[in-house]
């Protein structure tokens, strides 16, 4: 009986260990859209991060922006970064934006691919509706 009362406690304690693994890697931004994801939707709780993965060239002068988002809803996490494909001069690769769901609500992230100082229209443009339990 008491080698049966141990292995219970051994499976509680196990259980929130996993319990507590899965919220904090749910918190941490597990979560990464890309390119497919274009038009869809996303559904966070309060707290959680995610980074939007863009292919990109900053060398040509064109660069990932949010243009468009409910600032009582997400927030920009730091500046955008961006990892080129190889170590070639003038790479292009992957621009990478992180949020964070500030507050409950939904509201629609608008990310345009632009020459910032231009006053043309975007070279591409990308959006998801981000619903925020």
């Amino acid at each position: 009986m008491a080698n049966r009362a141990r292995l219970q406690r051994k499976l509680f304690v196990m259980l929130g260990v996993i319990v507590l693994m899965a919220y904090s890697c749910a918190r941490s931004g597990g979560i990464t859209l890309r390119a497919g994801d274009d038009g869809g939707q996303i559904e966070l709780v309060e707290g959680q991060t995610f980074v939007v993965s863009l292919e990109g060239n900053p060398t040509t002068g064109y660069t990932w922006e949010a243009v468009e988002y409910d600032q009582q809803i997400l927030r920009q996490v730091g500046e955008s970064r961006f990892t080129p494909e190889s170590s070639a001069v003038g790479a292009p690769g992957k621009q990478r934006l992180r949020f964070e769901a500030v507050g409950t609500g939904r509201t629609t992230l608008r990310l345009v691919y632009h020459r910032p100082w231009e006053e043309a229209e975007p070279e591409r443009t990308f959006s998801v509706e981000v619903v925020v339990r």
